[in-house]
């Protein structure tokens, strides 16, 4: 896959936010749902204060870091992205767990068909109500998403105050492998 080619997927009804996916990816990451400001600028994680962008770059998955109006880069580097949910909203908290188990269904079923190796769900607590595992724990997941490893990672938002920027970066270093 050249730089900049991607696959916009559709789940359901329209996407306020096409996802950045082509086949057999090497990572797919999952965010919760858009913000509004990245439905409105059509960009996957486009809030000023998100580290996903930085992330990636400081764990050795892009050569540079990428802006989100660059997100369709991704592809280029065996990498993509999408959400649980399709609705963006203020905040991840405004999601029903209806919602969030509707979208993990969506979520199988594109894996299924795009074949990527890993799936990375950004954010514990909604893999815990997404695919009804409560006690799960940030990592290696046992079970796998349409066919892919899965892994959970903390969300990168800056309001996630959990995990600094090297812990993402070593989190998401582990995706790839060795």
């Amino acid at each position: 896959m050249t730089p900049g080619a991607v696959v916009a997927a559709e789940r359901g009804p329209a996407k306020p936010l096409p996802d950045v996916i082509a086949p057999d990816l090497d990572v797919l990451f999952c965010g919760i749902n858009p913000s509004l400001m990245s439905a409105a600028r059509g960009h996957h994680f486009a809030r000023p204060g998100n580290r996903f962008w930085p992330a990636l770059h400081l764990a050795g998955l892009t050569p540079r870091r990428l802006t989100p109006d660059e997100d369709g880069l991704l592809p280029g580097f065996g990498l993509g992205v999408t959400n649980v949910v399709a609705r963006p909203t203020r905040t991840a908290a405004e999601l029903t767990t209806a919602e969030l188990r509707e979208g993990a269904d969506e979520l199988a079923d594109l894996v299924a068909r795009y074949r990527p190796r890993v799936v990375a769900v950004l954010g514990i607590t909604a893999w815990r109500l997404a695919f009804h595992r409560p006690k799960a724990a940030l990592g290696r997941q046992p079970e796998r998403i349409g066919g892919a490893e899965t892994w959970v990672a903390p969300n990168p938002s800056g309001l996630n105050a959990h995990h600094q920027l090297p812990d993402l970066a070593r989190l998401y270093r582990q995706l790839r492998g060795p």
